[in-house]
């Protein structure tokens, strides 16, 4: 039996960490406690990582957690081998009052207790980043690299950035305060008062395909920090990093002194679909969503009885009226396009471009010139098939592949994608962007809004996936509103710009105030449109269609509990 761990012992290793979270979502600055590179992790570990994941496959998954009548599971990786590991399947009935029964020991054991319980599950998550790496990368489609930093690093990060906001938000009122009314004459009237954050219950975190641990650690923590339990519920093709991150948690819990059935998972038979089931649950009282807009637009109508927090779709944009650095520009947009095959939430799909052409350093460009040049930097990134596979990763489903067949049915095509074969996994999907050509003078879209025809102008809509639009527009004055209609009624987790007229920035800027879309200026160098760093960017808004949330901020986690307040006459 491991030896537990006494709330001192916690402090001593993770106060420090906390603290120095707390102070950067102060500041924005960089920092993270979590390392990005695989050599970090001490010489045998990359090996240790890949033994520890196939160790795991065609294996029982075992977690001990109560209600179990069976097990499912039929997860293949999206670079062909089938993992063959089963999980426990819950008899809900069973697991839900179980998870309910640990709530109270966990409400008292208070803000700081929870935060470094959580701190600690991070930490062990951390020292298997390779193993983590290996689970990403064969459930996401993820390349290894791409699935060991996002999966790995990033995600931590964002959970620990969920963990000191939920502290923050649960310390700003004061456990204890006294209280005295002053009565003239007669003795004052005094108080004792006391204040207790509250949780709401039991949380539901809906996971993702394409980035399981990225967008399900924020919400995690953020409810198991504020004194919820969390039930996990993975995509049935990306099941296996979020079951390991629930093993950790309930060792870390239990080793804590906790009920480990604070932190449990609901794997699911195939076609079950037990996520309608769960939402509407009364036990239910938080969700955490990522994935298509139909099923987020369905739970935040019908979850009445729960906080719902979700990340759904949008057009992501970016805006070419100008720029000083031609080249920096075209390669910054084309590693945007390329990385993880533009299976991204934030990957650019909407290129809007004046059809007179643009002003560079390196003269006047026309429309023409630009989606050609645009074409030709994708094809030099991925020319060579090696650093083609680092940056596409597979494509993750069969809806991603159909979208991508038929790009060539939405516009003349002016980059068509290619087929990349992989060394070491022959029954890979992988494919390079397309580029379409798009029509987009005022009154093809602005007809479309009108009308509500929007599906008769492809970029209109979502196309997730590596396909984007080289959009001509009449000006940069007609981009500017499309920009504005699209998020206003599409939404965006991105938007980006590129222009060398301070007017021009001021009225995109202006724009993404209004539409409360995130916006990236003139990025030529080393920093994308769809990377976002934990502590200092936000992801998504929340104040648009693409995401009733932002990972993170305090309206991420205060809505995770309540204040009660108890008051004693002094």
């Amino acid at each position: 039996m491991a030896a537990r761990l006494s709330p001192q012992q916690l402090s001593e290793k993770h106060r420090p960490t906390l603290d120095q979270a707390l102070d950067t979502i102060r500041t924005r600055a960089y920092w993270s406690p979590h390392l990005e590179h695989p050599k970090a992790y001490g010489e045998s570990a990359p090996a240790d990582g890949l033994a520890a994941f196939e160790a795991l496959r065609g294996t029982r998954f075992e977690l001990d957690q109560p209600g179990t009548d069976g097990w499912t599971g039929d997860e293949v990786s999206p670079y062909g081998p089938a993992l063959e590991v089963t999980y426990p399947h819950a008899d809900l009935d069973v697991l839900l009052p179980a998870m309910r029964a640990g709530l109270g020991a966990w409400r008292d054991a208070g803000p700081e207790t929870r935060a470094l319980v959580c701190v600690e599950i991070l930490a062990r998550i951390s020292a298997r980043t390779h193993e983590f790496a290996h689970a990403v990368m064969h459930t996401s489609g993820q390349a290894f690299m791409m699935a060991f930093q996002a999966g790995g690093p990033h995600a931590q990060d964002r959970g620990l950035e969920a963990v000191a906001y939920a502290f923050a938000e649960q310390t700003r009122t004061p456990s204890v305060a006294d209280w005295s009314k002053p009565q003239g004459k007669r003795d004052p009237l005094e108080l004792t008062k006391s204040f207790t954050a509250v949780p709401r219950g039991i949380a539901l975190l809906v996971g993702c395909n394409t980035f399981p641990t990225w967008n399900g650690y924020p919400g995690l923590f953020a409810s198991l920090a504020t004194g919820n339990a969390v039930l996990v519920k993975p995509h049935p093709r990306a099941v296996l990093p979020l079951a390991l991150t629930v093993r950790v948690a309930r060792d870390v819990l239990a080793e804590s002194g906790f009920d480990p059935n604070l932190v449990a998972l609901a794997a699911e038979r195939p076609g079950e679909g037990i996520a309608k089931t769960l939402a509407v649950r009364p036990e239910i009282r938080i969700i955490d969503y990522t994935g298509s807009t139909a099923f987020g637009d369905w739970l935040e109508t019908h979850a009445r009885q729960a906080q719902v927090y979700t990340e759904k779709a949008g057009v992501n944009t970016v805006l070419v009226d100008s720029t000083d650095d031609y080249r920096g520009m075209l390669s910054n947009l084309a590693f945007s396009l390329s990385l993880y095959s533009g299976q991204m939430c934030t990957t650019p799909q909407n290129l809007l471009i004046p059809k007179d052409g643009i002003t560079t350093d390196a003269g006047e460009k026309s429309y023409d010139e630009v989606v050609a040049d645009l074409a030709a930097a994708v094809d030099g990134l991925l020319g060579d098939d090696a650093r083609a596979n680092a940056l596409l990763g597979a494509l993750v489903n069969d809806g991603v592949k159909d979208r991508l067949a038929s790009a060539g049915t939405l516009g003349e095509v002016a980059l068509a994608s290619r087929e990349v074969p992989h060394p070491d996994f022959p029954d890979a999907v992988v494919r390079t962007p397309a580029i379409v050509r798009a029509d987009g003078s005022r009154k093809a879209w602005d007809k479309a809004w009108e009308e509500g025809v929007e599906a008769e102008v492809p970029y209109l809509s979502e196309c997730f996936g590596p396909v984007s639009f080289a959009v001509a527009v009449d000006s940069t004055e007609d981009a500017l509103e499309l920009l504005r209609r699209t998020v206003r009624e599409r939404g965006a987790m991105t938007v980006g710009a590129y222009t060398t007229s301070e007017a021009t920035e001021r009225a995109v800027e202006e724009v993404c105030l209004e539409e409360s879309a995130q916006l990236s200026l003139n990025l030529t160098g080393g920093v994308y449109v769809n990377q976002t760093a934990a502590f200092s960017d936000f992801h998504g808004s929340g104040g648009n269609p693409a995401a009733n949330a932002a990972l993170c901020d305090a309206a991420f986690v205060a809505h995770r509990f309540r204040v009660v307040e108890v008051r004693r006459q002094a």
